[in-house]
């Protein structure tokens, strides 16, 4: 993974000073909250309903045992012992002090992570795809170019006070495991009929109050002019993107309204504009960044052999390891999401726990899933027993990975002051449901995801069952949507009819699945057979 040189430590140290001295003048009254907030928030500081959240930066999903060490630490010290893992491959915690931003910063600081621009209208956190780097079916690794990309957007003066939030991913295989077609851009590393290694743009999808899937616009870009053709996409939209209005700010909105073939040739003319002025680092600054991503020592020869005695151990295997590029090992999958659990929490202790396993069995590297599950990506087989003990004997051993019970929620009316109903209690009480019930295993691959607000951070647009809480004349309210994809067959879900109160939302879940259950054929995931049968077998069953 990336280390930091002289430049990103003293850059994250100035900022921590820089704040510092801003959240005191706030605290002592010489700056008002409407000129603290766009200063909290560039680095990760909101006001939510009972405290300051604070939202920590974890780039591409990648880190160690000691940031990860780390991260516990600061949920003891300045929170309450937790921390939640979010679909942007961060980590935030929710009770936090203004007082104690700063020291927070100053601790992050010391292990190479910080908060900045994980909030704000400005360039995101850089997401991929959580099995980079050991994903049997990618064509490269591509974090190198995540990194990159994340060195060209820190502190970017031109993109700074953007009209919106702006999202990337990058991915670099078929298989689509970062939702890239629903970022403001994703990128895919691919190959010409040369061979030649490029990058394919997607610009303008999103989620929020009007999903939208990115077309692509470019489909190969060398990869010596990836952020030139990035910083021209970006441009353009500075130049154009809604400032008047942020519900239409997105870019989402200025490719769907000014068409993305006008888009394209708008960003191409920039584009050319840009190769003169010589934008594009050294390429020689890329290859500096692949030798931090070299591939580990794995073992040669490592057995592939796995004593199945245990009935429990098996099905954990089956469910939660990914093939591995390298023989004889996978990448294991630590499920946060407990029968009854919050998804995406996780005590200090358990990630204290997590640390030492990924010392001890993955390299030294973890990975934040976009599904607020932990990977540790590069584990060998023979040790998998050892692992899966250790983990069940600390409650993160739920072998439900794209299940049902894999649930992804954002936190909802319990703390976000922009909700509008609770995500939380609904999730606890569908994985109960369907632990329960015993259909988790029969409806196999099942992705559902639960927003508590329009702005759709629990993605339920791109499940293949959603959940969106609304306020129905002061009471919560679900609706129930079905036929959403994040992956590479995108789509996005359709509202069923009329919501629910939060009992019903559970049983509409439980009668879309039986539905699925009486009307699948050989193979068929849920999403297959809504597609093949359309919504109407659905709609009868929950509306009659």
């Amino acid at each position: 993974m990336y280390l930091y040189d002289q430049y990103d430590q003293q850059m994250v140290d100035a900022r921590v000073a820089e704040f510092r001295d801003q959240a005191q003048r706030r605290l002592e009254g010489k700056l008002t909250e409407d000129q603290f907030k766009p200063l909290r928030l560039m680095n990760g500081l909101y006001l939510q309903l009972h405290a300051y959240m604070l939202r920590v930066a974890v780039p591409y999903g990648t880190l160690n045992s000691s940031q990860m060490h780390a991260l516990a630490d600061i949920a003891d010290k300045y929170d309450r012992g937790y921390g939640h893992f979010t679909t942007r491959q961060n980590i935030q915690y929710n009770w936090i002090k203004l007082e104690d931003a700063g020291d927070i910063l100053a601790d992050l600081a010391k292990v190479e992570m910080h908060a900045i621009q994980t909030s704000g209208n400005c360039i995101r956190n850089i997401s991929s795809d959580h099995f980079a780097g050991a994903a049997a079916d990618e064509l490269v690794d591509p974090r190198p170019y995540a990194e990159l990309l994340r060195q060209w957007s820190s502190f970017h003066p031109e993109f700074s006070y953007l009209p919106r939030k702006f999202k990337i991913a990058v991915i670099a295989s078929d298989t689509d495991r970062a939702a890239m077609r629903l970022h403001d851009i994703g990128i895919q590393i691919v190959t010409n009929d040369a061979g030649e290694l490029g990058a394919a743009f997607y610009v303008g999808g999103g989620m929020g109050r009007t999903p939208m899937i990115a077309p692509c616009i470019k489909p190969f870009v060398p990869l010596d002019r990836l952020v030139t053709y990035a910083e021209a996409c970006l441009r353009v939209y500075n130049r154009h993107g809604r400032r008047d209005n942020k519900y239409k700010a997105r870019i989402k909105i200025l490719v769907h309204e000014m068409g993305a073939e006008e888009y394209t040739r708008q960003v191409d003319a920039e584009f050319d504009h840009m190769l003169a002025q010589g934008i594009e680092p050294p390429f020689a600054e890329l290859e500096r960044i692949r030798t931090f991503f070299e591939d580990p020592l794995f073992e040669e020869g490592a057995s592939a052999e796995i004593d199945r005695f245990d009935p429990d151990f098996a099905l954990w295997v089956d469910r939660n390891t990914h093939a591995h590029k390298a023989d004889g090992y996978v990448s294991a999958v630590i499920s946060l999401k407990p029968v009854g659990g919050i998804p995406g929490d996780a005590t200090s202790e358990q990630m204290r726990l997590m640390a030492d396993l990924a010392k001890d069995y993955s390299f030294d590297e973890l990975r934040v899933m976009h599904t607020q599950n932990i990977v540790l990506p590069h584990v060998r087989m023979a040790d998998l027993h050892a692992l899966w003990t250790a983990l069940e004997e600390a409650g993160l051993g739920s072998p439900n990975l794209d299940t049902i019970e894999d649930i992804i929620a954002c936190p909802g009316l319990d703390y976000c002051s922009l909700a509008n109903a609770r995500s939380i209690p609904v999730a606890q009480k569908i994985s109960e449901r369907f632990a329960a019930n015993g259909k988790t295993e029969a409806l196999g691959k099942l992705k559902l995801k639960i927003s508590g607000c329009i702005n759709a951070c629990g993605h339920h647009h791109a499940g293949h069952i959603g959940i969106l809480g609304v306020d129905k004349k002061g009471v919560e309210n679900y609706q129930l949507l079905l036929g959403g994809s994040e992956a590479e067959d995108v789509s996005l879900a359709k509202i069923t009819g009329p919501g629910f109160d939060e009992a019903g939302i559970v049983d509409a879940v439980e009668t879309a699945a039986d539905v699925y259950l009486r009307e699948r054929e050989d193979g068929e995931r849920f999403l297959d057979t809504y597609r093949r049968i359309g919504m109407a077998p659905f709609k009868e069953a929950l509306y009659g």
